[in-house]
């Protein structure tokens, strides 16, 4: 399964590669890298030839680069944005349903860990340190958006700037955490009623203003269609339970994964990874 999944994202990689003229073009790069993660393994064990089957390396532009060369190409800008457009084919055809769920992921490392990015924050029920995966997700395999940040940082505060980055029209659901007239407003701006439950079930509203957008929430949970309506909102469990239940899929951040750099660029080959194995795209064959 590994090796049809790596041929899927090298492919992919390839048609988004304008770069010809490069002695690693980025393709390979992300290639050489993503070997790595759907493995689980570190860089340097997919820069070594003896961890490949020789029909891979066969592949058309491929050859290994070094591990320095690794180290200096994934930071650059040609590898993200490469990246990027290939999670843009991934969810170009989602990207106008009417229903989108927003919801968050922790990422905990060890306690001792000294990675200088990673902050201790709210996990599940408890304090843990490390990172979280912010997501908006569709009706596709891939988060339509989706961010990145030390676990200290609210899931409000990512909201904010995800919501500005959606395109369409439609519902936003949300858990109680995203429950805020500022929200609301900003989603409505950007065409997206938000439907969120209460804080505080049972509680009066106050005295102070709220937004038209809110009030027309609270209001909507309250028929039997907002009902319906946000009971789809546990499909968003089940797709981080898919994103991290399968072989090579989102697990435990492993020791050489870390500072915010490498924790981003592991978590965005993980959903590429995980929107292949659900809905592989169909491409045409390299020349």
């Amino acid at each position: 399964m590994e090796r049809e999944l790596w041929l899927l994202l090298y492919h992919m990689a390839l048609r988004c590669d304008k770069l010809t003229k490069a002695r690693y073009r980025p393709a390979v790069i992300v290639g050489v890298y993503g070997w790595a993660v759907v493995h689980d393994r570190p860089v340097s064990w997919s820069c070594d030839p003896r961890n490949w089957p020789e029909a891979l390396l066969g592949e058309p532009c491929f050859c290994l680069p070094s591990q320095s060369t690794m180290s200096r190409r994934l930071r650059s800008g040609d590898i993200q944005r490469l990246l990027d457009q290939a999670s843009w084919l991934l969810t170009e055809v989602w990207t106008l349903c009417w229903v989108k769920i927003i919801d968050a992921k922790p990422l905990p490392i060890g306690g001792f860990s000294k990675d200088g990015d990673a902050r201790w924050g709210r996990s599940v029920k408890a304090f843990a340190k490390g990172y979280k995966l912010y997501a908006i997700w569709g009706a596709g395999p891939m988060p339509l958006v989706w961010g990145l940040a030390a676990m200290n940082v609210s899931e409000t505060a990512m909201a904010r700037q995800m919501i500005v980055l959606l395109e369409g029209a439609g519902y936003l659901l949300g858990d109680s955490q995203y429950d805020s007239n500022r929200l609301h407003a900003l989603a409505s701006q950007h065409g997206h009623q938000l439907v969120a439950p209460r804080k505080k079930l049972g509680s009066g509203l106050g005295h102070r203003p709220h937004t038209p957008q809110r009030l027309r929430a609270l209001e909507l949970l309250r028929t039997s269609f907002g009902q319906a309506l946000f009971d789809q909102r546990a499909q968003i469990e089940r797709n981080l339970g898919w994103l991290t239940s399968c072989a090579g899929g989102l697990q435990p951040l492993p020791a050489w994964v870390r500072r915010f750099h490498r924790v981003r660029l592991w978590v965005h080959l993980k959903l590429i990874f995980n929107a292949l194995r659900r809905a592989p795209p169909t491409l045409p064959a390299i020349a």
